[in-house]
């Protein structure tokens, strides 16, 4: 049954007690939408099982980004914190990372300290909020121990980024001894179907269809649906509850301008803010943007325009790369190279070359085959001073992972060096310039084959931030991202030595 009295309590406290921290509405009271009080604030507490204690016990809220959650879910916690009845309650924010787990937390502080009201009777410390003998404070899955808990509340954010599903299980077992624990989830759609999310994304909606009876269960899901057209505003509309009063329509029509110059942005615009599920496998650059580039390489220029080196080193079985790019201010462009490295054996057998015919491309000139069974590394090492020697070699960057095979013997033959993580914070900013100006035509190979291959065989791999890097597609001889992965690095390489600041170019904002 449903008793307006308790849900319209929680309301009034709310836009009572608690204020908006951030942007242009920081320090304002929050006013609570008509869509939070209707769908979640309003079933969520007023509805009431015989023994007038809540009847939901789960609530899982799918809601694209920028539409206010932080704000929601911090005033909530406050309110499960200290005027939810409940003695000695513990309220946990939790996320799959430490970063992730305090953006609930902090902006509950900040509400706090707005609230002459809250700031006199809550103690608020770095790690942990207190009322009278409650508290709160924010935990992730990188925390020590998740265990010893009896959780009166506790709000997930972004449960897609949980990689496993330990934390969500450890907290909703820490709440079998409160009279009306409350979890609630709320998150963005997220892109692993065998992740905890969607488990629970499955069951929230095999609940809200009727096809599974559960009265404990909330859920709560704002999404577009697949076959809608994701350039129309009747789609943002459908999709975004606070669409026009939180979130706003320039800010849509400049992400779909966004997508349509660049198509893989289109899966990240789908999920983050239509909220539909996508799939991990993104076609990243196709054959046709890849041979935009293909006009020969003007070979007379090379040595007059700077030069950036990425060296992705092999093990000793597999193959090593060395990437170079040219930039040519004069034409607005790039020139890139690649030479592979492999050796005989695999060269010559059928099963480790996984079918590659690597003789033909050494034949062509792309791959350098070394003799023996294990790579050459004074090979590479030759072919490196050789170009040092040819062109305006600014940088070499190198990978750490195996750099003392060649790395200490081009600095004897004073060879500028740098390391280059092959991290997403590294990796994702020069990922996404190549992308870039491979479809825009602004890099010119001469149709290097090695590569158009292995652009084939590249998979995109996003942690929870979107950023992006290169792997590749399944884990098979004949696929390969080497020669990739070294002209990502000599790109990067070229954006760190600029003395403007890489993320001031426009690129970024294409």
């Amino acid at each position: 049954m449903y008793d307006e009295e308790k849900a319209e309590r929680v309301i009034k406290w709310i836009e009572k007690y608690c204020s908006h921290v951030k942007g242009s509405q920081g320090g304002k009271p929050f006013k609570l939408e008509e869509w939070q009080k209707d769908d979640i604030i309003r079933p969520l507490f007023g509805t009431i099982r015989e023994d007038g204690l809540r009847q939901y016990r789960t609530c899982y809220v799918e809601i694209p980004r920028k539409n206010g959650k932080s704000t929601l879910c911090a005033a909530l916690a406050l309110y499960l914190l200290c005027a939810d009845d409940e003695a000695g309650a513990e309220v946990i924010s939790a996320a799959g990372d430490r970063n992730q787990a305090r953006i609930v937390f902090d902006v509950a502080v900040g509400m706090v300290e707005q609230n002459r009201e809250l700031k006199n009777r809550i103690k608020c410390r770095q790690h942990a909020i207190h009322y009278k003998t409650s508290f709160y404070k924010s935990i992730s899955a990188e925390a020590n121990t998740k265990h010893g808990f009896n959780c009166h509340g506790v709000i997930f954010d972004e449960l897609h980024t949980q990689r496993d599903p330990e934390l969500w299980r450890v907290l909703g077992t820490s709440m079998g001894s409160r009279q009306q624990p409350l979890m609630i989830a709320i998150t963005t759609a997220g892109h692993d179907t065998s992740s905890i999310c969607y488990e629970v994304h499955d069951y929230a909606t095999q609940v809200k269809d009727g096809s599974v009876e559960d009265p404990t269960f909330l859920p709560v899901i704002y999404a577009a649906d697949k076959s809608d057209d994701w350039t129309k505003e009747e789609t943002w509309k459908k999709a975004n509850p606070g669409y026009g009063s939180i979130c706003m329509k320039d800010y849509f029509e400049q992400e779909v301008r966004k997508c349509q110059h660049n198509p893989r942005e289109v899966n990240t615009f789908l999920r983050l803010h239509l909220n539909i599920w996508t799939s991990s496998e993104e076609r990243w650059v196709s054959d046709e943007e890849y041979m935009r580039g293909k006009a020969p390489i003007p070979e007379h220029r090379l040595p007059s325009l700077p030069c950036y080196i990425g060296l992705d080193l092999s093990s000793t079985k597999d193959l090593t790369a060395v990437g170079m790019i040219w930039r040519d201010d004069e034409n607005d462009c790039f020139y890139m190279k690649c030479q592979h490295f492999v050796n005989e054996a695999m060269a010559h057998s059928k099963k480790l070359s996984g079918g590659i015919d690597y003789q033909m491309f050494s034949r062509q000139g792309y791959v350098t085959i070394t003799h023996g069974n294990v790579n050459d590394m004074d090979a590479v090492q030759h072919f490196i001073l050789e170009q040092c020697a040819k062109y305006d070699v600014r940088m070499v960057a190198y990978d750490r992972w195996n750099a003392h095979t060649i790395v200490p013997q081009l600095v004897e033959q004073e060879i500028e060096v740098e390391p280059f993580g092959q991290g997403f914070r590294s990796m994702a900013y020069p990922t996404k310039a190549l992308e870039v100006e491979l479809c825009k035509g602004k890099i010119i190979h001469g149709g290097h084959p090695v590569l158009r291959w292995q652009m084939g065989c590249v998979h995109l791999q996003r942690d929870e931030a979107d950023n992006i890097k290169v792997t590749k597609k399944k884990n098979s001889q004949s696929q390969k991202v080497d020669g990739i992965v070294a002209c990502i690095m000599a790109l990067g390489t070229y954006y760190n030595n600029l003395d403007a600041d890489p993320m001031a170019l426009d690129i970024v904002h294409l």
